[in-house]
């Protein structure tokens, strides 16, 4: 009886599984810890379909179908059946990183990264194929001139590029509480502003 009773005790002090936390905050720390050194990246593999210059100052609902269009077309024409995945989108609290896969699918040194202040919007909803997501980037150039890029990846299905642009929402947000807390961004009409230019249309 005592044994038995050991037993159960043992088996009480046995490592409890993870806690999945459903705070934003509780999963950033969760996957960003730097105590994990063996941590492969997090992210989404998607199809990386590459940007097109975009005009116009206001993002609005069905502003990125267009090059988004663009995009397609010449993926569809690059591949001839299932195009694999090229890339790892990791979406973080204030960067998005875009891991370029090789051809047996693992991280290469080379990735883009695209500061989450700079994005001025973002949507997975799109006619052409439900599973693009596609975001409009802030590109500054060499002599401090900036041009408007609508960057775009093709996912595994709709599920997932639904999940990138409610990744894109929070990192929004937490970027703009961060900005205001830091005094760039004031209590008139400029955080007005900044408000609309972080957008995200996830259909």
């Amino acid at each position: 009886m005592l044994k038995s009773k050991l037993n159960v005790l043992t088996l009480k002090k046995e490592p409890l599984p993870a806690v999945i936390f459903h705070e934003p905050e509780a999963i950033e720390l969760c996957t960003t810890t730097p105590l994990m050194k063996t941590r492969t990246h997090s992210g989404c593999k998607v199809t990386y379909l590459g940007k097109v210059p975009t005009t116009g100052m206001q993002f609005l609902s069905g502003c990125t179908e267009k090059p988004v269009i663009e995009l397609w077309k010449k993926h569809t024409l690059a591949r001839e059946d299932v195009f694999p995945a090229n890339a790892l989108l990791e979406i973080r609290p204030f960067q998005v990183w875009l891991h370029h896969l090789d051809h047996k699918g693992e991280a290469t040194v080379h990735m883009d990264t695209f500061q989450v202040a700079r994005i001025a919007y973002c949507t997975a909803d799109h006619n052409v194929s439900p599973n693009i997501f596609a975001w409009v980037y802030r590109e500054i150039n060499d002599d401090l001139s900036y041009q408007m890029d609508c960057h775009a990846v093709e996912c595994e299905s709709k599920l997932e590029a639904k999940k990138l642009a409610h990744a894109m929402m929070e990192a929004f947000k937490k970027t703009f509480h961060s900005m205001k807390s830091d005094g760039r961004i004031h209590r008139n009409s400029s955080s007005e502003e900044a408000s609309q230019e972080l957008e995200s249309d996830d259909g």
